[in-house]
Parts: structure tokens; sequence; C-alpha cells
């Protein structure tokens, strides 16, 4: 083999994510059939753990919680030939985005499968190369709905929350009445079926929770202006948040939300801790960033965890968690985080910042609030004992006003911001 050059082949010490349909082990290719077969420790979601009764190796039920899916890949790793089976293309929509982040790629080897995707495009004979393809498991419609209103063609995977019918209501409701729809259930398996319909039509169905549904724009029928959105991705102002008396006005301000969230880093798979959450601002639009991830909004006071459950239903992110206890006693509860914005800690900054970057994944950020100077001393002296390096912001805003024909400026209060990067291996 040439010096410095990999061949995928080599699968030694690594996890292989094979794809699988619902017609079990009798659809596979030869090798992929023999990779499962071979196996020692296999790892499945129940459905298709269900069609693995042949294989001979220890099986093990994948988590559906996918912090604990990924603690239990990084276990099997310890077998000599892991194998993890999942439904269709594991490399779409699948286990793969996140277990690549957390594992990283060198851990792990995918055989993948027939996309249920692809299977659903070929049920009613179109092509995908051109569609919109996306996913509402974890996410609100408000967040696909724009990109819907312009395609010609949307291949989905539904959710428990956004069934197709429900899905067709909320389309509805927003105009979007010029699509054909398709509802492709339980491709692949004996009863498969697939419906044709108008939305209108699909309001009030119901469909077995496996299914595609796929959206073919009408003739000649332009997308409908879209109503401005009432929310901002972040940065929202502070007024769009449920505050209430008598900490009105303590929520972290909009300027320093933004400057915050831009250091947390926070990807679209991201599992982030909020930690001394408030109101939810700061989780709320996290959550907004982290589409396909989720946030845990950690609060100890439990009239502020309704607050908060009742701002994410106003900005719409199921994927926000509100999480009732004090830090740091409650991180042990909880999945190992991407990003962790800590505020509102009071005087036990150094315990708090030290747990929760001791939980902090490698190469995740670690972001503190304090408004103190005495704060600020603590958290810098904390966050240098643990790596080092540290970014430092006094945000001082501020914001213009009019009165009468005169522009003038308002002072919010001051505060500071200190974010770190937790290294890898590598860096250490």
């Amino acid at each position: 083999m040439r010096r410095g050059v990999a061949r995928v082949s080599e699968t030694r010490g690594r996890l292989v994510i094979v794809g699988i349909g619902d017609d079990g082990l009798a659809g596979l290719t030869e090798p992929a059939r023999r990779t499962i077969m071979a196996a020692d420790y296999v790892l499945a979601p129940p459905r298709a753990l269900a069609l693995l009764d042949a294989v001979p190796g220890i099986k093990v039920a994948l988590d559906p919680e996918m912090g604990v899916a990924a603690r239990q890949a990084k276990e099997a790793l310890a077998h000599r030939q892991p194998v993890l089976v999942t439904g269709g293309d594991p490399l779409f929509y699948g286990v793969v985005r996140y277990l690549g982040d957390r594992l990283g790629k060198d851990a792990f080897e995918v055989v993948p499968h027939v996309s249920s995707m692809q299977l659903a495009f070929a049920r009613i004979k179109e092509s995908w190369d051109d569609a919109y393809l996306t996913s509402l498991a974890g996410r609100p419609i408000e967040s696909i709905v724009d990109r819907i209103r312009t395609a010609e063609k949307v291949g989905l995977f539904s959710s428990d929350s956004t069934p197709p019918g429900r899905l067709a209501r909320d389309l509805l409701d927003r105009g979007i009445d010029y699509f054909r729809a398709y509802v492709c259930e339980n491709l692949g398996s004996p009863d498969e079926r697939v419906t044709q319909a108008e939305l209108a039509d699909l309001v009030g169905l119901e469909f077995h929770r496996l299914n595609v549904v796929i959206l073919i724009r009408k003739p000649n029928r332009p997308d409908r202006a879209s109503r401005q959105g009432r929310h901002r991705m972040f940065g929202n102002p502070d007024q769009a948040f449920a505050q209430t008396l008598p900490k009105r006005g303590l929520i972290t301000q909009a300027e320093v939300r933004a400057i915050a969230l831009a250091q947390l880093d926070i990807r679209t798979t991201s599992v982030v801790w909020d930690v001394g959450a408030g109101s939810g601002a700061v989780a709320i639009e996290a959550a907004q960033l982290a589409s396909e991830g989720v946030v845990y909004a950690i609060e100890p006071e439990p009239s502020d965890i309704g607050l908060i459950e009742a701002n994410a239903e106003e900005f719409g992110v199921p994927n926000v968690r509100t999480v009732l206890g004090r830090a740091p006693e409650i991180f042990a509860s909880l999945p190992e985080p991407d990003a962790v914005f800590v505020g509102g800690t009071g005087r036990q900054v150094d315990q708090v910042v030290t747990a929760a970057f001791d939980r902090l994944c490698e190469g995740g950020s670690l972001v503190v609030n304090v408004a103190t100077i005495e704060g600020l001393a603590a958290a810098h002296q904390t966050l240098k004992n643990l790596h080092g390096q540290v970014r430092v912001w006094n945000v001082s805003i501020a914001r213009g006003i009019e009165q009468m024909d005169r522009l003038r400026f308002e002072a919010v209060s001051p505060s500071f911001l200190l974010a770190v990067t937790k290294p890898g291996p590598a860096e250490d």
C-alpha cells in the first residue's frame, strides 16, 4: 500500500454499519450478508433486529436516544467483528452523520442498502436527482416550509409528531395547495402500499409510521409568496420571549446571545446544554440551529421550566428538553454534549464550569456568560486551569432609540463572555 493512503476495504478494528431493507437478509448483497453473519456482536434497532434471527452473534437493541446509541457504538468497538445494522442507507438521514462526529470516520465502514426514499421515487416512476429531500424527525415544519414552497419535487420522511395527514394540513394552512401527494408505506415489505391523493384528501387519514411522502408540483402552478416569519434563527429581540416578574430583564441579551451562539459552533445534529436556562432564550435559538439535534435546558426553578416550555412551543422547537435540577449535580443524568452554554451560575461558577468541561466531548465548545467582575475573574481562572487558551469579550451594547426628532443611544447592562474549545487527544 502507498504510504499515507488508507484502503476503505481494511475494516479491522472498525464498526461496520450495514443497511438492510424490510426483506431482511434475503435482500442484501452476498458481501453484506456475509459481513452480518460473521459478526460476533450485532447492534440494531428493534425493527431491524427482528430480521436477524438467523445471525449467530450476540445481538443487542440499539437505543433510540442518539447519545446512548453513540455510547453503545463505542462499546461495540471492543469486540472483534462488530456490526451495526440499520434500515436503508445509513448515509441518508441515517445514523452515520451522528456517529461520524462522535466516533471519527476511521472508526467505521459503511455498507449501504437502497434507501426507502429511492424506493419511493421508483414506485411512482419519478426521478429524484432534482428533488428537495429532507426529514421532519425532530424539526418543525417552519424550518423547511420555504424550501417546499419553491420546489418542483419534494421527498421527505414524516415523523410521529408530523405524520402525512398533519403535514398536509400544515401545508394547506400556509397556502401550499399546488402539489400532488404520494404516501409510500412499508416499502420493500409484503404489506407495501402507495397512496396517491390531493393534499386536502390526506387530512385525517392515518398511515403506517414507516412512510415516505413525495410531493410533485402540478403543471404551471407558481408558488405563493411566503408570509414573513415571526422569528429569526437567532438574535431575536428580548421581548420575543415570555419572561417572569421580577426577573424580567435578566434574559441573555439578543446581541450577547448572537455572539455566544456563534462561539458555540452548533451543528445541525449537535447535543447542546443550556445551563441556567431561565426563560430559555439561548436554548431555543440553539435548538433552531441544531434542528436535528437535542438541546437540554437545565433550570433549578420549577416556575421557569413552564416558561421555557411555553417559549419553545411559541418558537416551534420540539427538540428542546427541559431538565429540572441544579448544576452540576444534574449533569450525570444527561448525554455528553457537543456544546455548553453556562449562564446564571451565581457563586458556583467554578464548580459548574469544571463539571461541564469534563463532560464536554472532544472538539466541543463551552461558552460562559457572567455579569460581574468577580464572576469574570472566577470563570477566567477556572477556564485557564482547564484549558489555557480562553477567548474573552466585554460586551457593551448601546441601542439606538428615537425621541421626537432626535436619535439617542440607551446602554444595555454590560456583560462578559468567555469561550474555550476542548482539545482532542492530538491537541492535549
